[in-house]
């Protein structure tokens, strides 16, 4: 494909015209439109990565399109490897949704289905968008599909969760925006490639990266302000759980490394304690919590919030390692996490309970959903051969390189990860309490099979032929290394250090190296 065709506003406008399609047609009709309308997108983006090129030399950013606006606003898109993977998770995880709803949501179909056809348009015109206030509207708009799908179709509670959600990450944003002005009045420019190459003065950086960083931990989330995670994950329908954990959360981890790292390193420097600290609380104290839940979505929500931190602690290690494992991370959860979203709406759609000790013993009945849950089960776990354990392998690497103890903290959230993970699987697949109606429940149907089975796959292939996925984005994940090259810390004394014993620990492990 030439790189002048412009694949992305075309990806855009599918799931845009979809979505109004859907608001005048029966309920049948538009879930058709919308299945087709995502199957349409996920063969776009087959062709955008069959046609990105990787080779050493090519340029960074790709299938660029530009169109001026007013003023220094402009319709702004091209990609790089890492905004490419982030659009190939969202457009095979979104036919995923169509499907899971397909049974599962009887009112208002068509403005279900234009919510989410819309939310799709945004979240690819966040991973796509190359003006910084284009992001910050695709990034904003996104907030509000997500908040109707919790409050309309969610359940008991979901005014209050849809509220918190929204409040929460809509009230961190507002620090960014004034950043982002007082950035483009500075630099002049509002594209994101020169903000990227633009040297921000060193006392304005340590400002601009806390505006950003209030709207980028909520929005993964980080402790403390996950609280809207666990609340907005029980009340969700399944479909809006899949999305919520496989794509949103990634655009905090997306907004660290678009911004935050390769704008303002000397401030990511400063602050990397700081992010260190609140991951290791995080890998610790939900991991401990999501152990003692009863309600299945809100413990795989607490998980969510403990491999995050892992993506976060990998990020700021400033070396190669660390933030290609932090990529992987976060794609691999995106899957897995979907994935066990899915596995708790199948059996909650028949029983309606998604309180663990209601089951037990679904191996007996249920031997193909029994053998895909233990598979990502595993794979959240981190199990060799699967997704999760390429990302935390190289991310735990990274992290030992800058700090052995932030390493050590964090690497025991795989094991209490193990924990809460096969406690959950031991006491739903075979407990001993088997009930008539968990007998009486059927295994999986063609359709939910055909939802888990391409995750199945896709966990299995990041697992055993991970290079398929660090190959497109190693040449942007080295970019950022050097652009934070000379403001890195240096090792567990790093604070302790000096500017000439930093050079020189830099010098002996160049030596030892």
């Amino acid at each position: 494909m030439s790189q002048s065709f412009p694949i992305l506003s075309l990806m855009l406008a599918v799931p845009m015209v979809g979505a109004i399609a859907c608001l005048y047609v029966t309920a049948q009709s538009a879930r058709w439109i919308a299945l087709v309308a995502t199957l349409i997108d996920f063969v776009l983006g087959v062709l955008l990565w069959m046609s990105f090129d990787q080779t050493a030399g090519a340029p960074q950013w790709q299938f660029t399109e530009y169109a001026p606006i007013f003023g220094k606003f402009a319709w702004a898109l091209g990609i790089d490897g890492i905004a490419l993977m982030l659009i190939a998770l969202t457009v095979f995880l979104m036919p995923i949704c169509i499907g899971a709803s397909w049974d599962a949501i009887q009112k208002r179909v068509g403005e279900y289905m234009a919510a989410f056809l819309f939310m799709e348009t945004l979240m690819i015109g966040v991973f796509a968008a190359q003006d910084i206030f284009l992001f910050y509207i695709f990034f904003e708009a996104g907030l509000i599909p997500m908040y109707l799908i919790i409050g309309i179709w969610g359940g008991a509670d979901r005014i209050y969760a849809s509220y918190k959600f929204f409040l929460y990450t809509l009230l961190g944003s507002v620090l960014m925006l004034i950043a982002m002005l007082w950035m483009v009045r500075e630099a002049g420019s509002t594209a994101i490639p020169v903000l990227m190459a633009y040297d921000f003065p060193v006392e304005a950086q340590y400002w601009l990266w806390l505006a950003f960083f209030a709207s980028f931990a909520v929005k993964m989330p980080m402790w403390p302000v996950h609280t809207w995670l666990p609340d907005a994950h029980v009340q969700a329908p399944t479909a809006g759980s899949v999305i919520l954990a496989g794509v949103l959360l990634k655009m905090g981890g997306y907004g660290f490394i678009r911004f935050s790292l390769p704008m303002f390193p000397e401030a990511s420097a400063h602050f990397a304690w700081l992010v260190f600290a609140l991951s290791m609380v995080a890998v610790v104290y939900t991991s401990l919590v999501a152990l003692v839940q009863q309600d299945m979505k809100k413990l795989i929500a607490y998980s969510s919030v403990a491999h995050m931190a892992i993506v976060t602690v990998g990020l700021f290690a400033f070396n190669q390692q660390g933030l290609e494992g932090a990529m992987m991370v976060m794609l691999g959860h995106g899957l897995v996490s979907g994935a066990l979203f899915l596995c708790v709406g199948v059996i909650y759609d028949r029983l309606h309970t998604r309180e663990i000790d209601r089951y037990g013993g679904l191996a007996i009945n249920m031997p193909r959903y029994a053998l895909l849950f233990m598979l990502f089960t595993m794979a959240s776990v981190g199990l060799p051969g699967t997704s999760n354990f390429v990302g935390e392998l190289l991310a735990l690497t990274g992290v030992y390189q800058a700090s052995s103890w932030v390493a050590l903290v964090c690497t025991t959230g795989i094991i209490l990860g193990a924990a809460y993970m096969l406690y959950l699987y031991r006491r739903v697949v075979f407990g001993d309490l088997v009930k008539d109606d968990v007998k009486a429940m059927p295994d999986l149907s063609p359709r939910e099979l055909a939802l888990l089975v391409p995750i199945a796959l896709a966990v299995l292939w990041m697992g055993v032929y991970p290079e398929s996925f660090l190959a497109p984005m190693r040449n942007d994940v080295a970019a950022i290394v050097a652009r934070t090259e000379a403001a890195r810390p240096e090792g567990d004394a790093k604070l302790a250090m000096g500017p000439a014993e930093k050079q020189a620990t830099h010098d002996t492990a160049g030596e030892a190296h």
